[in-house]
């Protein structure tokens, strides 16, 4: 199993930034070859002290690492990406891992 998470950086409108991405950028995302679940955080991220900089959190789940970059690479994953300029103008940070479970 692999995950890929997306760190969406607060928004400055949290109103557009949630309407775009649960309108458009989801039914995008969800295009995209070999995904087995998608999940995203519900309500403010709150880390252990402090205050977060990130408005949203996603989790996309896959086969391997090789399957996440054949989804990026994809159509689905081009447009995808093409699509952040519209509603993560404050940034997103992506990492892909392997898991296990111990």
């Amino acid at each position: 199993m692999a995950k890929l998470v997306v760190l969406y950086k607060n928004p400055s409108d949290p109103n557009a930034f949630d309407d775009h991405y649960f309108t458009t950028h989801v039914q995008l995302a969800k295009k995209l070859p070999g995904l087995e679940r998608y999940e995203v955080s519900a309500g403010p991220i709150k880390p252990v002290g402090g205050q977060s900089e990130y408005y949203l959190i996603a989790t996309l789940h896959f086969a391997s690492t090789d399957a996440i970059a054949q989804a990026l690479n994809s159509p689905a994953g081009k447009a995808a990406a093409a699509d952040l300029g519209n509603f993560a103008q404050a940034g997103a940070e992506l990492l892909m891992f392997e898991t296990k479970d111990v």
